[in-house]
């Protein structure tokens, strides 16, 4: 096997293990658009973006896709045409150079055209009801708008947890984060948790009850619920009305059933700005370092 095979093969691994979480993934297929163009007029650098850190063979790859992939600003021309006509949507650039990092962490170009779809294309975009759902960081005219479909018991967004924590903490002010609940039938222990939840919301405490949830995710019995929320200084009574109640089950049922309508079919499962998040936990810093550009 050459060099390039076994470098294609690890990324493709990495892309699989990266995009983990709990439930079962079912694969679309992936349709594409092109540009038709002759060999010859193929447009291969613009200004704006920096292809000096990747090599020959990838640079290929980004000159065919950026020529091949439509502008993303509703005109039938491709990207790298946008870009080069100085066209007054500033999503061609955006969108050009986000293929090139796209291409230099070793995405393959089917994996970058459903990726560079899901954050651009107009039919991704979706409207979603977060109304009632509780928010965290800055609830008013934030730039960026998190929202998460979240299981306590999936250890997947256990571990994304900590990361969403960071991005908040990093870009304090210019994030709100919203939470959805997706308590997966395979984990017994998810729907209570998330009943929980809804009556610490109650009583001005989700997210603290949140936090606790996602630190002691192995530990998610009545008696455990109902300890944590004797540590958060809840009144018992109240809580325990609340979380047996019609309207915290109704509530948690209304997110799932707004989930299964968009297609979400594991946990976490992430919205930036109205579109999926279709790349690693890993990289929500940069994808959001991006997008804060992207409205500049």
């Amino acid at each position: 096997m050459s060099r390039r095979s076994i470098s294609s093969v690890a990324s493709a691994l990495l892309f699989a293990l990266t995009l983990v979480s709990c439930g079962d993934d079912e694969g679309e297929e992936v349709n594409t658009v092109e540009v038709t163009e002759p060999v010859a007029n193929l447009i291969e650098e613009l200004d704006g973006v920096n292809l000096g850190d990747i090599g020959a063979r990838d640079r290929r790859t980004w000159v065919r896709l950026v020529n091949d992939i439509l502008s993303p600003c509703g005109e039938p021309i491709s990207v790298a045409q946008c870009v080069q006509d100085g066209r007054t949507c500033s999503d061609c650039a955006h969108e050009a150079r986000y293929i090139a990092r796209l291409v230099g962490e070793g995405y393959e170009s089917t994996e970058i055209r459903e990726i560079v779809r899901a954050r651009y294309g107009e039919e991704s975009l979706i409207d979603l009801d977060i109304e009632g759902n509780p928010v965290r960081g800055a609830e008013m005219g934030a730039p960026i708008t998190i929202v998460e479909f979240s299981d306590f018991e999936c250890p997947f967004c256990g571990r994304a947890h900590p990361l969403l924590q960071r991005v908040l903490r990093t870009f304090e002010g210019r994030i709100r984060m919203v939470f959805k609940h997706y308590p997966l039938s395979m984990h017994q222990h998810a729907e209570p948790a998330a009943r929980a939840a809804f009556a610490a919301m109650r009583q001005d405490k989700f997210w603290q009850m949140h936090d606790m949830l996602f630190e002691n995710a192995d530990a998610l019995t009545d008696s455990d619920l109902e300890s944590y929320a004797q540590e958060l200084g809840l009144d018992m009574d109240r809580f325990r009305a609340d979380f047996a109640s019609e309207e915290a089950a109704a509530f948690v049922l209304r997110d799932r059933d707004q989930g299964r309508e968009l297609g979400v079919n594991s946990t976490p499962t992430i919205y930036i700005n109205g579109r999926k998040f279709e790349e690693p936990h890993e990289n929500l810093e940069i994808y959001i370092r991006e997008e804060l550009q992207r409205q500049q």
